[in-house]
């Protein structure tokens, strides 16, 4: 299964995708490629794969993207190779911006989406200055871009505010393990389960 998880810049999502992933047993994290510059914080290959804008335009050009979108000046996409080899492994969850997740929803159906909000603007605005990563002008860009994001909200499957982050992991996981008992889900198990059943005579 797929699950697609956005919000604005600065919510928290990917402090609760981390926890979930320890949490929950067969899903991992697909990680996105970008072209901005990594963070102190960040780790190649953990949180994202950071090339040139040369290379990503290598990579459109190569169709090699499920969705890919720019956003606050730099360039996001998730690979179609990463999402195929996650697959592999389990269920496979993304941490993607609002216009990936809005692209990915043309492209599959049967994906999950959740929304993930900062409980107000001055949450998310305090979020945004305290990881000192962003110059104010970057953070304000951030805040208008937010605005326009959460309108989106009421179109997604789930939405979780994210004003407790123990409780926003355990909502985002109650999530995941509501998907996975879908009918649709265990079509597999109940076809094993009736052939389980001796055959009708005759």
């Amino acid at each position: 299964m797929l699950f697609v998880v956005t919000g604005p810049s600065g919510c928290g999502k990917s402090t609760i995708l981390a926890q979930l992933v320890k949490d929950v047993r067969s899903i991992s994290f697909s990680v996105s490629h970008t072209t901005r510059p990594r963070r102190p914080s960040e780790a190649e290959g953990r949180q994202y794969y950071f090339v040139s804008e040369t290379e990503f335009k290598r990579m459109i050009k190569k169709d090699m993207f499920l969705e890919w979108a720019e956003v606050h000046g730099h360039c996001y996409g998730t690979s179609k190779r990463e999402i195929a080899a996650r697959v592999k492994e389990g269920d496979v969850i993304l941490d993607v911006d609002v216009q990936g997740a809005r692209s990915i929803r043309t492209l599959r159906k049967d994906a999950t989406f959740v929304f993930v909000l900062p409980p107000r603007a001055a949450d998310l605005r305090k979020r945004l200055l305290d990881r000192g990563e962003d110059d104010n002008a970057s953070i304000r860009r951030r805040l208008n871009n937010a605005k326009r994001e959460i309108r989106e909200a009421s179109s997604f499957d789930y939405v979780i505010v994210n004003d407790r982050l123990n409780r926003a992991v355990l909502e985002l996981e109650a999530i995941v393990l509501a998907a996975r008992c879908r009918a649709e889900s265990q079509a597999a198990k109940i076809r094993a389960v009736l052939r389980s059943f001796p055959a009708a005579k005759k």
